[in-house]
């Protein structure tokens, strides 16, 4: 019997969609190949250009395809120096370092962690000396940062040279 106060109020964190085997075939194909042609994955999934249009734009719309990007080589672009920065914060300051991280262009990639450091970051800097200015200006300003740890990369193998690509 239904509950005189409506329908069961879904929780603020919802579970994923579940995705029939051809949704998960177009994610397979466009995480190879992001500029694929609705036709082109349209004949390779066997599926109408209308249904695979109205699919793109289903998962688009639910939040499991966000967006397409090109994979650039970052030291072809000018930003030759890579690393990743742990940060040690105060635990009542994350939303606050959350929000300043965010804003700073050299962070490509950050999250939240548990264990010995609080937040690792993957940042891209032209040469030394920004990345100086990164760890030293921008980083220690922001209020909660108790320490950061500085760890260069020398050597780093994009995703399609991992999956085989």
């Amino acid at each position: 019997m239904a509950d005189s106060a409506g329908p069961a109020k879904r929780s603020a964190r919802q579970l994923a969609p579940a995705l029939d085997d051809i949704d998960q075939r177009i994610v397979a194909e466009l995480s190879l190949d992001g500029r694929l042609s609705i036709r082109t994955l349209a004949e390779r999934l066997n599926i109408s250009r209308a249904n695979a249009y109205s699919r793109i734009d289903r998962l688009t719309r639910d939040k499991i395809i966000r967006g397409f990007s090109a994979c650039l080589d970052p030291a072809k672009i000018g930003l030759s120096i890579s690393a990743y920065l742990t940060l040690t914060i105060e635990q009542n300051s994350w939303r606050e370092v959350r929000d300043r991280l965010r804003r700073l262009p050299a962070i490509h990639h950050f999250a939240f962690t548990g264990g010995e450091f609080d937040v690792i970051a993957l940042v891209r800097v032209p040469d030394q000396t920004s990345l100086r200015r990164l760890v030293f200006d921008d980083l220690h300003s922001i209020p909660g940062v108790r320490s950061t740890r500085t760890l260069l990369i020398f050597d780093e193998w994009p995703d399609d040279v991992l999956s085989g690509g």
